[in-house]
């Protein structure tokens, strides 16, 4: 009976964790009403896991001191004694929860809710200062409680609990609306009047990776941009995935004002409420992989600004944009599309029609994904034995065919296209490269893959020789990387082998900067200072000689250009492009 009575303290301690993770659940969604049922759903959801793992831990925790100490635990079904020292560090491990979420993705939750939850984690580290105190003062050193210390007791875990409810607020009734694409006739183009330019958006590519390389000749074009351009490192943002980072970029806002916070929409069962943003540090995507939270991609209709495509497309300028995230369905645009998911489509047999804009730029998908299938006639075991190096280069070669005919069929004077080969390799093969050498693991595969990364940049820098071989007089070559790469900490590593997920040595995480390559007559040789992926859109517009708006979060980056062209083009301002 007295291991019953240390189970139900070690259960009450399992739910009161599930109670503040539900509530750091609820501060980085400020959109979810609290008068709704996604908080309880969310409460049982995460009660399944991290309730019950919270549970065990305490209850070998509170049977271990049984072997070690002298006297006899006898708790009562709802000890103040035991809860106390449970309570005490589980607030104190909720507020470190809180300081790091708000500090990690203070961009994604924007100015208010940081602020609300800032406060939150507040009033919840002062809980567990008062907390610790009663669980020093009242119930320890063999003092027996009194009625008095459980009541402190009482009112503090109360406070830890509804404090930080409070400070988020009630929550809002619905998302803001997504912005509403263009159904009447564009503008008619400007044809080929004034310069081009081309924008190569790479995900996981690092400038101290390629700098390097590049002095030694083994990147010749990179050496060339980087050596006749401008390189400015970018600060990225969290959470590190393509879907928010690249919207950013799109947008010139950072995920609060973009609309885009994450790279899906997170459902507790049997909710139909989603939620953007998952709790970090704690492990919350195994949520995911075990099937207690279901997730859903993000489309495009999903934007709550408009991007630099749709705003180029109003002022009349044609685009072309290829492999862009949250671009499926395609949506019209002066110019055309061709959506990050063609692959997916074609790789499952679908119709293309919806991965595409304008409906004739279908034949052009159709015989990129009949050659990629013709380059793929190999038996299912031989396909499932290739490496993700060679499944990934195959899908950045279809796309970057795809946007050349498109190219030389349309002639936008804006044309970006997207490689993502870079982040996966380097997921997978960043400890092949990076010094120390991997530990345990054989000398023939270590030599076989520590090459890899490198390969695949040099397949990017052959892409990049194309794009400036292509440019003509006044065109501007832009190549951004959203984030950059670094090494798995050991740690992760381990808890990623013991969630049998995938070994990944390379990770971005920790919001790694990205870069800024520009490229062209009008630039100004050098490296300016550090600025953010949210300016690239600003810029872009100031060198088309379009306002920056004054809702955007970015800069336009003059200091990019000559002084002979910025004295021509001062720069303009519009309230807002939504």
């Amino acid at each position: 009976m007295r291991f019953l009575r240390m189970l139900t303290n070690s259960l009450i301690a399992g739910a009161l964790g599930a109670a503040f993770l539900t509530i750091i659940v609820m501060q980085l969604n400020p959109g979810v009403p609290l008068a709704s049922a996604t908080p309880w759903r969310w409460f049982v959801t995460l009660g399944l896991f991290y309730g019950l793992l919270i549970a065990a831990a305490c209850y070998v925790m509170i049977v271990a001191r049984e072997f070690f100490a002298m006297d006899v635990m006898s708790p009562g079904w709802a000890s103040v004694r035991v809860l106390a020292w449970l309570s005490a560090a589980l607030s104190a491990a909720a507020a470190l929860l809180m300081w790091l979420n708000v500090r990690g993705f203070a961009q994604a939750l924007g100015e208010e809710s940081a602020r609300r939850m800032t406060a939150g984690a507040i009033a919840t580290t002062a809980s567990a200062l008062v907390l610790l105190a009663i669980a020093v003062l009242h119930y320890s050193f063999g003092r027996r409680g009194s009625r008095v210390g459980a009541s402190l007791f009482v009112l503090a875990v109360v406070a830890s609990l509804v404090l930080p409810v409070v400070a988020r607020g009630a929550g809002k009734d619905a998302d803001p609306d997504s912005i509403a694409w263009r159904s009447e006739p564009f503008p008619s183009a400007d044809g080929a009047a004034g310069p081009r330019v081309t924008l190569i958006a790479l995900d996981g590519a690092s400038l101290d990776f390629i700098l390097p390389r590049a002095a030694e000749g083994r990147l010749p074009n990179f050496s060339r941009v980087i050596e006749g351009g401008a390189a400015i490192d970018l600060a990225t943002v969290r959470p590190t995935q393509p879907d928010p980072v690249w919207a950013a970029v799109a947008t010139g806002m950072y995920p609060a004002n973009s609309g885009v916070r994450s790279a899906a929409r997170y459902y507790a069962r049997n909710d139909d409420l989603g939620i953007d943003l998952l709790p970090d540090h704690c492990l919350s995507h195994a949520l995911v992989r075990i099937g207690l939270v279901s997730n859903e991609p993000r489309t495009s209709d999903q934007w709550q600004a408009r991007p630099l495509w749709g705003v180029l497309s109003d002022a009349g300028v044609s685009t072309g944009i290829v492999r862009w995230p949250l671009t499926h369905p395609a949506q019209p645009a002066l110019g055309f599309m061709v959506s990050d998911r063609f692959h997916q489509a074609a790789r499952a047999g679908t119709p293309l029609e919806r991965t595409a804009y304008p409906p004739e730029t279908v034949d052009v998908l159709r015989a990129a994904a009949s050659f990629s299938s013709a380059s793929n006639a190999a038996s299912p075991a031989e396909f499932m034995a290739r490496t993700p190096e060679a499944a990934v280069r195959e899908r950045d070669l279809v796309y970057a065919r795809v946007a050349r005919t498109l190219q030389e069929q349309h002639r936008p004077r804006f044309m970006a296209v997207r490689y993502e080969g870079l982040d996966v390799v380097g997921h997978h093969y960043w400890q092949f490269t990076q010094p120390p050498a991997p530990s345990g693991v054989p000398e023939r595969r270590r030599r076989r893959f520590s090459d890899v990364i490198e390969r695949y940049y040099a397949m990017i820098d052959r892409e990049l020789g194309a794009a400036v071989e292509a440019m003509q007089a006044g065109d501007l070559l832009i190549v951004v990387s959203g984030f950059g790469m670094h090494r798995t900490s050991p740690i992760k590593r381990a808890l990623s082998r013991l969630l049998r997920d995938a070994d990944l040595s390379g990770t971005h995480e920790r919001a790694p900067d990205g870069f800024l390559l520009a490229y062209g007559s009008a630039v100004q040789h050098g490296r300016p200072q550090r600025g953010s992926i949210v300016d690239v859109t600003p810029t872009l517009l100031y060198f088309f000689g379009l306002p920056v708006a004054l809702d955007m979060d970015g800069f336009a980056r003059s200091d990019v250009f000559t002084r002979e062209f910025t004295t021509e083009r001062p720069i303009t301002f519009i309230p807002s492009y939504r």
